[in-house]
């Protein structure tokens, strides 16, 4: 095991001076991985914070309650319990006085309010579910409106099956764009490695001629496959970092001005090591197709 680790070992620092002495022509493989990996990670990234911006926003998740008008106190402390037990604080509750008074801080309605008989509005519940499906969603209104005592239960399902549906599409198109740039990412390993392999044909065959196996020689090339990637993953989390620390400030301004307190949120220590890790396994699936040109002769 320990002659197994060192081999190993000594094949990585081989792998990291060759990619080491040619500088130039290992950062240009590293931006073209980089910007490749770059390009789906953004679309997945863009996706993540248009889901957040829509849970945010326009109360897209809220679903409203409504009692009937002569529902008593007895009948709202029942719905009251049904809902502790159903969802557990992602409720709250609205008193038809409490909303009649933010109906009349509204401009223009003090004066139609104060024209009423008597309050119309009825007491309320709002909604907050956890789960935004909108499968999940229409099963809960409809359970929701067959209670005792509720009159009516508000959701606006086609806004969420629109937004849901949009989301669908955003990831599909994310998922293409990643498996065409992973071939591509590919593809870009293997015509590195290979042009390795057959720059240094001389020395893999003086190797050859001393007694060293295929996979002895094998294994500093697919280590450059694997350091490539990795650094052009490194280079893709970095990338994607600059671009949100560009485009945070005015984000913020823009959510600002309709009223939302919205955060544009950047890659995550997880995302950035998944980036890392899948441009390593990338390059070397890369390397691994190219080095098959050493072949037992």
């Amino acid at each position: 095991m320990k002659a197994w680790l060192q081999q190993h070992l000594a094949a990585l620092v081989r792998a990291a001076r060759r990619i080491a002495g040619s500088p130039l022509n290992t950062l240009l493989s590293i931006l073209v991985i980089g910007i490749a990996m770059t390009l789906p990670a953004a679309g997945y990234l863009c996706l993540d914070n248009l889901k957040a911006l829509g849970a945010n926003s326009s109360n897209a998740q809220q679903m409203s309650l409504f009692l009937h008008t002569g529902a008593g106190e007895k009948m709202r402390s029942d719905i009251e319990k049904r809902l502790e037990t159903l969802l557990p604080g992602q409720w709250r509750f609205v008193s038809r006085d409490a909303a009649l008074r933010q109906m009349e801080a509204n401009e223009g309605m003090a004066e139609i309010i104060a024209s009423l008989p008597k309050n119309p509005l009825p007491d309320a519940f709002i909604l907050e579910p956890n789960d935004a499906d909108p499968d999940h969603l229409e099963t809960l209104r409809a359970t929701l409106s067959a209670w005792s005592g509720v009159a009516h239960v508000q959701l606006d399902s086609a806004w969420i099956k629109r937004f849901d549906a949009f989301l669908r599409l955003g990831r599909l198109a994310a998922h293409l764009l990643a498996v065409i740039f992973a071939v591509g990412l590919i593809a870009v390993t293997f015509n590195t490695i290979r042009l390795q392999v057959l720059g240094q044909a001389e020395e893999i065959e003086v190797a050859r001629l001393i007694g060293a196996t295929d996979a002895f020689i094998r294994r500093p090339f697919c280590y450059s496959g694997v350091l490539q990637g990795a650094l052009g993953g490194l280079m893709a989390a970095l990338l994607l970092l600059v671009g949100v620390l560009a485009l945070s400030p005015p984000v913020s301004r823009l959510a600002a001005l309709y009223g939302s307190a919205f955060v544009l949120r950047g890659p995550s220590f997880l995302h950035s090591l998944a980036l890392i890790a899948s441009g390593a396994a990338l390059g070397w699936l890369g390397a691994q197709l190219s080095v098959r040109l050493i072949r037992d002769q």
